[in-house]
């Protein structure tokens, strides 16, 4: 049974008007408004530090309530796509692609506006399925369970390669957050 707990909201800057959207988010409870009293290291507090010492206090808007987590994180993608984050030219402070990540364009490639926040966003949500497989199973999980299992079966031209949830365990590896043992076949261990 699904609960529908889950909004969606946006922090906006009332310094322009109309007062514009820096930070993108869902959640339940108080989740919306923390941000503004707890500090923390990112590009989204910054902001609200810069605004608050203006004299201003940041605006919480819920745009959509009554939803499903499912649902919240799609809708939540979607805005984030929609507005771009400020990594690839966007209004969002919200932190979807990996830090030290540049976008390289090149000149006969068209990069649409929100795709790469698309990208990332989903990568994020495959890392986030194959962290919890691993968790689950304390003796690991091989790149064939992670394909077979969560669907991510690669099919280039007929042939079964397994590329994309190899290349995500490779992501998670480098990461830190998955550890590997060199059994036959290699298994992958949720790290701490």
């Amino acid at each position: 049974m699904a609960t529908n707990f889950y909004y969606v909201y946006a922090l906006k800057d009332p310094r322009s008007s109309p007062a514009r959207p820096f930070y993108i988010g869902k959640g339940t409870g108080s989740r919306a408004f923390d941000h503004i009293v707890v500090p923390d290291n990112t590009r989204k507090f910054r902001r609200i530090r810069e605004i608050t010492v203006s004299g201003t206090t940041p605006l919480v808007d819920i745009l959509v309530e009554d939803l499903t987590e499912p649902q919240a994180l799609r809708l939540e993608a979607e805005l984030i796509a929609a507005f771009g984050t400020e990594e690839t030219g966007g209004l969002l402070t919200n932190a979807v692609v990996p830090s030290g990540f540049t976008v390289s364009r090149h000149s006969d490639v068209i990069v649409p506006h929100g795709v790469v926040e698309r990208a990332q966003l989903g990568l994020d949500f495959l890392k986030s399925a194959i962290l919890e497989l691993a968790r689950a199973n304390p003796r690991g999980i091989s790149n064939s369970d992670a394909a077979r299992l969560l669907g991510l079966r690669s099919d280039y031209r007929g042939r079964q390669k397994d590329y994309l949830s190899y290349s995500v365990l490779g992501l998670l590896l480098r990461e830190g957050r998955l550890r590997r043992t060199d059994s036959s076949p290699p298994r992958h261990m949720a790290s701490g």
